[in-house]
């Protein structure tokens, strides 16, 4: 229920689904005929409850409780446990505009901290140490609570030190990403295709588009060819080719055996 309520679902409806907290849900269509008889019918009502109701699923097998949403701070991206992209972080900085050369210094020179503790961070990834925990916490606070002739840019370091749990998260956990460059490089196709040729004509021409795109990045992250991959499953030829899901589930044993 709290991701329902941090979403913004009015109170009405939320009082309506508290009271079937602990009610199990045989599939979809029953869950569409619950909304239905409670008359929750707007359709962003209506997708807030049900990523509630999935998301708290998951939650009750144990399914993620050690998973990291990494984000640029959107606030949709603010579940579970939340970390925060420092190239994003950075960029706040980089784009504070000085009014004078005292200003550009100090900009540059926090700039450099920042990439610096950057660096000392994907050291801590490669090789974790937790005598180091402390002394990273320590410069973090060392950078984002220094003052200076700038009050923008003070404003600023408040505002990143203020996001300090979850700019640190991988202090705890260090095989999470430090940001969020391969979420963004995977739909840059998607992004190249929509500024060439704008929406579809409808929504099972979106779906079609999507699925295929997500399919290509799939195959092209496991080394498979997108070519063959879609003449194996039209039976077209002799190849053979494991469906995707089997090929991700090897890989990601064989990673973990290591």
């Amino acid at each position: 229920m709290w991701y329902m309520k941090k979403q913004g679902l009015p109170e009405k409806p939320f009082s309506l689904l508290s009271r079937l907290k602990g009610r199990s849900i045989a599939d979809e269509e029953a869950w569409v005929k619950l909304l239905g008889h409670l008359s929750i019918t707007n359709p962003r009502h209506c997708r807030i409850a049900s990523e509630g109701v999935l998301l708290g699923s998951i939650l009750q097998q144990s399914q993620c409780d050690d998973l990291v949403i990494i984000s640029d701070g959107a606030r949709q991206f603010n579940i579970l446990l939340h970390a925060l992209c420092w190239v994003h972080t950075e960029r706040l900085i980089h784009k504070t505009l000085p009014l004078n050369e005292i200003h550009r210094q100090e900009i540059k020179l926090i700039r450099n901290q920042i990439w610096d503790f950057y660096a000392q961070l994907k050291l801590y990834k490669n090789k974790p140490d937790k005598r180091q925990q402390n002394i990273l916490r320590q410069r973090f606070d060392e950078i984002f609570t220094q003052k200076t002739s700038y009050a923008t840019l003070n404003c600023t370091l408040k505002r990143i030190h203020n996001n300090k749990g979850e700019l640190l998260v991988v202090l705890d956990q260090p095989e999470i990403p430090l940001h969020t460059n391969g979420s963004e490089t995977d739909i840059r196709d998607y992004v190249k295709k929509r500024k060439v040729s704008g929406g579809t004509r409808s929504d099972e021409g979106r779906r079609c588009r999507d699925t295929f795109a997500s399919l290509k990045k799939t195959c092209r992250k496991l080394d498979v060819s997108f070519w063959h991959y879609l003449i194996h499953r039209l039976g077209i030829g002799e190849l053979n080719i494991d469906p995707l899901p089997e090929i991700i589930t090897k890989r990601a044993a064989i990673a973990t055996a290591y």
